[in-house]
């Protein structure tokens, strides 16, 4: 397995995207994911936010990349898709997201629903329409030969069953499964069963613990975190993490774990980098 970070942890640091990548060389880590941005962002154009925008010319920030010693594991274009907006907003910005990472070589492109029931529409109402928004995705994805996949975070994709229909729709090799350990757990769900249904569905891992108080106050209430405010290894999840860690490897997963914590401008994630290369070592996984 290889490790790898998303940028979301620098969020609240106020980092760039390039600080994101000096870091990743600093600490041996040739990974990375970050959100895409849409247009003009004016945080982002100050140096301010550690995602990148549509904009760029792929072909440079892979040149960029390449100085660092880094690549992308997968770019996140996760508009949720569930909502009346999904098909407006969302589906041209995962297609534009797909091409985009194709150009820079980039395989996975992350995407989801909302975090809340849609209002005005039924569950069948809301299915059917994601079902439609993925068929228009999965003709640029198979045309760019990029992997889609469709992380647990909100309403429907949190619920196994749900998550189920979603993946069975399609029988396109390029729809696939960001398991994250966090999502799964705040949701109220156990992530080592929700991993077992969907093992050979996975093609990227957001490792996330989850803050015992945290727990306390929403878990079972909520469907979806940005990021944890605690390392691996220091909250209630831990132990499922691991767990999940042992099915992935019995299942022969070498693709990328993305650690996804609140980063402290570098401190929790290092802590969490030490607690999963620790656990890996135990777990005598190869990274």
């Amino acid at each position: 397995m290889r490790i790898g970070f998303h940028t979301d942890a620098f969020n609240s640091a106020y980092w760039s995207f390039d600080q994101c990548l000096a870091w990743g060389q600093q600490h041996g880590l040739h990974y990375t994911e970050c959100g895409l941005i849409d247009g003009v962002s004016w945080i982002h154009g100050l140096g301010y936010q550690p995602h990148v925008a549509l904009y760029e010319d792929p072909v440079l920030l892979r040149r960029k990349l390449d100085r660092h010693g880094v690549e992308f594991s997968q770019v996140d274009a996760a508009f949720p898709l569930s909502g009346e907006e999904g098909p407006l907003r969302g589906v041209p910005y995962v297609m534009k997201a797909i091409a985009w990472a194709a150009q820079l070589g980039c395989p996975c492109v992350d995407t989801t629903d909302g975090l809340h029931q849609p209002a005005g529409l039924s569950d069948k109402e809301s299915l059917a329409l994601m079902k439609r928004s993925y068929q228009q995705i999965l003709k640029v994805a198979e045309a760019h030969r990029i992997i889609v996949n469709i992380e647990p975070h909100g309403y429907f994709t949190t619920n196994p069953d749900l998550m189920a229909e979603m993946q069975a729709f399609s029988d396109s090799p390029f729809l696939r499964l960001n398991m994250d350990t966090g999502n799964v757990f705040i949701a109220g769900r156990d992530p080592v069963a929700f991993l077992k249904r969907f093992l050979d569905r996975v093609s990227h891992v957001h490792v996330k613990d989850v803050s015992a108080s945290l727990a306390r106050a929403v878990r079972g209430g909520q469907t979806g975190i940005a990021v944890s405010h605690c390392p691996l290894g220091g909250g209630v999840n831990a132990d499922n993490i691991r767990q999940c860690l042992a099915l992935l490897r019995d299942a022969g997963y070498a693709g990328v774990l993305s650690i996804e914590c609140e980063g402290q401008a570098g401190p929790m994630l290092e802590q969490s980098l030490a607690w999963l290369r620790q656990t890996l070592t135990e777990l005598k996984i190869e990274y």
